[in-house]
């Protein structure tokens, strides 16, 4: 069973459906803990499942590299094989990705290389593309830069918005996650 940590920023949508597919006996994975980096709608998930949680709160913190020396030491805690990051709106700090990685996983609202950094839908939206997608990435030390595990486009509709275009977004990003943290778990992705 793989055991997997889960950070968020905000909703948790994508943290829920894969807290439900966890829930299902077959699935391969585990959720250990799920961490926010300020005081997100997202933890009420947690508590849902009746799953552990912290937060890290990043301006209570002098620096990115003391906030990620907090982070790390709650994701030691759980001695995680993979740490997802769902939605959470903040760089890692380069010691958080050197201890953790490679086995750390993002999802990107873009069909990346296309439209990196926390704007992806709102970008894609403004350079008048006909298409985006979703993207679950390997995380480096870069903005949206690791290895591509799955991506999907996703179509950019007349009169589309930002919000309309992430509600059609959200369906595929969250279908890819699940399907990439299965992978993981089977050995059919090899993060090493």
């Amino acid at each position: 069973m793989l055991n997997v940590a889960v950070l968020i920023s905000g909703a948790g949508s994508n943290l829920r459906a894969l807290l439900d597919a966890a829930d299902e006996p077959d699935y391969p994975a585990h959720i250990v803990a799920i961490g926010a980096d300020r005081d997100a709608d997202g933890l009420q998930h947690a508590a849902d499942f009746g799953i552990p949680s912290f937060s890290v709160p990043y301006r209570a913190y002098a620096s990115r590299d003391t906030w990620g020396e907090e982070l790390a030491t709650q994701l030691r805690a759980w001695s995680p094989d993979l740490v997802v990051l769902s939605g959470l709106m903040r760089l890692l700090p380069e010691n958080v990705v050197a201890e953790f990685g490679p086995q750390i996983i993002n999802t990107h609202p873009a069909y990346l290389p296309e439209f990196p950094g926390a704007h992806g839908v709102r970008d894609a939206l403004a350079s008048g593309a006909g298409q985006t997608g979703a993207s679950i990435i390997q995380v480096d030390d870069g903005i949206d830069t690791g290895p591509i595990l799955a991506q999907e486009r996703v179509a950019i509709e007349p009169g589309d918005t930002e919000t309309t275009l992430h509600a059609r977004i959200k369906p595929v990003e969250r279908r890819l996650l699940i399907d990439v943290v299965r992978r993981i778990a089977t050995g059919d992705i090899d993060l090493s």
